[in-house]
């Protein structure tokens, strides 16, 4: 964060790791980066997670914890997500406005798909379902 590593980053690089994310898994070591998607569920889960929604400049926008069997709406001008383990964020300091910036996030948005419109036609403000 802010240039500096804090947690090992997994990046879900094809359409099927988008989809799976973290299910499946009983946690993870760090965090994962799902390019391209703007809303996420734990729906199957057995852990709760946080969220992120981070924009193609890599500054996070929004973040929520989201325990098992809920889903968020589609973040408008979110170039991804990040996930982690439920409390990781706080651990690492991870806030709205922090800046994934650096080296790092340079590698991680080289990969990022093409921009879409969003389906769902609108911000998420509102707290998971």
């Amino acid at each position: 964060m802010d240039g500096r590593r804090v947690a090992p980053l997994e990046v879900a690089d094809t359409p099927w790791a988008r989809t799976r994310g973290l299910l499946g898994r009983g946690g993870i070591d760090g965090a994962l980066w799902l390019g391209g998607v703007t809303s996420v569920h734990t729906f199957g889960m057995r852990f709760a997670i946080d969220v992120a929604w981070v924009d193609r400049r890599g500054i996070v926008t929004r973040t929520v914890t989201l325990p098992p069997r809920r889903a968020t709406r589609p973040r408008r001008g979110a170039a991804g997500v990040l996930e982690a383990t439920a409390g990781a964020f706080a651990r690492w300091g991870l806030a709205p406005g922090s800046d994934l910036g650096g080296p790092h996030w340079a590698d991680v948005a080289a990969r990022l798909p093409a921009s879409r419109p969003s389906r769902a036609g609108g911000d998420a403000d509102r707290e998971p379902r």
